[in-house]
């Protein structure tokens, strides 16, 4: 099977954490992908030109991160990663809020990235970045156990750890101040996860200024 993702990507990082956790790294081959280039065969992979996409070895395609998640979980055996009965729509909904803080994030980098100065809009950038905040207030609120092990790790969790993580690489640590509970919960993440130090980038920030280059 094939991955194919970028480093920087938060969904495709959650799908590399997955497959490290579940024992399922030898099986498939991660490739970069470029979402911005028309000649790149992402577009023809997921018609939406976006990622992750995971190529299966009968030449299927299955997209996005939600459903490449629970792919991977009935492969490595099923429950590994979702809980059984009434609490397995609660960790789906836990990965839902998660991934849309990720979603919020992503559209104000893509904000600055793809607008000249003077098209952006600040109310615009101001409702995705409360988005974000009420995501994150929810989760202080209602912080999960912190894993012992990679053996603890759920879908919800793993989705979180990639959201707070991209928080940090593009924005800084500024969230943390306002959420302790998130923070120490992430950096225990970090511990029992030797795979969240290993898909870490360095940081890539947003910059105040409009003029400054997005890396």
């Amino acid at each position: 099977m094939k991955l194919r993702s970028s480093p920087p990507s938060p969904f495709g990082r959650k799908i590399k954490l997955a497959m490290a956790v579940l024992g399922l790294k030898d099986r498939i081959t991660i490739e970069d992908a470029n979402t911005a280039d028309p000649s790149d065969s992402l577009r023809s992979e997921n018609p939406l030109g976006k990622i992750p996409a995971l190529i299966l070895d009968n030449g299927e395609v299955l997209y996005d991160s939600a459903v490449i998640l629970e792919y991977l979980d009935w492969l490595a055996g099923g429950n590994k990663l979702f809980p059984t009965g009434e609490a397995r729509f609660i960790a789906l909904r836990d990965q839902t809020l998660a991934d849309g803080i990720m979603d919020a994030a992503i559209l104000r980098v893509y904000e600055k990235r793809f607008k000249e100065p003077k098209y952006r809009d600040p109310d615009w950038d101001s409702y995705q970045a409360s988005k974000i905040e009420r995501g994150l207030d929810y989760f202080e609120n209602n912080t999960p156990p912190a894993p012992s092990t990679k053996a603890d790790v759920t879908a919800s969790s793993l989705t979180l750890a990639c959201a707070l993580g991209y928080l940090d690489m593009r924005f800084g640590d500024g969230w943390r101040q306002d959420h302790p509970k998130l923070a120490t919960w992430v950096d225990a993440f970090e511990a029992a996860v030797p795979a969240f130090s290993d898909t870490k980038q360095p940081p890539a920030l947003v910059p105040d200024d409009a003029n400054a280059p997005l890396r």
